[in-house]
């Protein structure tokens, strides 16, 4: 038998990991270009997760923690989701790590049952368990951490669930063109019954 606990611990941190292999062997510029109409980039994916573990494991819990200048209440809109020049890869990667630690505290010291508050969410749902919050934030991460393997896709054609392993199909790029141009036929098809 496992450790339920541990288990959901491996699954969030398996979901940091992955989301911060994305940002690997690329420039400040291509970490940051905005790769989707809502301007959706990789370090600002990271940037909103720290906030994200910021917001659940701490005063939730009891659990004092600092807040960074841009998780407040009267933030611009989306500052979280986007780096500004000032804020350094290393800035913000530092920043992550060290709510990790924090977010790792929490865990280690509280029951799954211990008791906390989302004053932000609905009032019958605000009465939450570290068991649901953990559940949340790795949905949350994980869900982050495709759109960020989509992004980096986009930004250098890098794909995969690791670095260690792709977890894709072995193919070479004819096989990969032929395939996304049977999927091409496969829509339009599709789209014209």
């Amino acid at each position: 038998m496992t450790d339920p606990k541990a288990d959901l611990h491996d699954y969030l941190q398996a979901a940091r990991d992955a989301l911060l292999w994305k940002l690997d062997g690329l420039s400040e510029y291509d970490i940051r270009r905005p790769m989707t109409a809502t301007g959706t980039n990789l370090l600002g994916l990271v940037k909103h997760l720290t906030g994200v573990e910021i917001g659940y494991f701490g005063a939730p819990f009891g659990r004092a923690v600092e807040f960074p200048p841009w998780v407040t209440d009267d933030a611009e809109n989306n500052v979280d989701m986007w780096a500004t020049a000032d804020e350094s890869r290393d800035h913000v990667l530092g920043l992550y790590r060290k709510v990790w630690k924090h977010t790792d505290a929490t865990i280690r010291a509280l029951p799954l049952d211990a008791p906390g508050r989302i004053p932000h969410w609905p009032e019958d749902r605000r009465d939450v368990t570290l068991h649901r919050i953990l559940v949340h934030v790795i949905a949350e991460t994980h869900r982050h951490a495709g759109h960020a393997d989509i992004v980096r896709e986009l930004v250098d054609g890098t794909v995969g669930l690791r670095a260690d392993n792709d977890n894709l199909p072995t193919a070479d790029r004819t096989w990969w063109e032929n395939y996304r141009a049977r999927l091409e036929r496969t829509a339009r098809e599709a789209g014209q019954g």
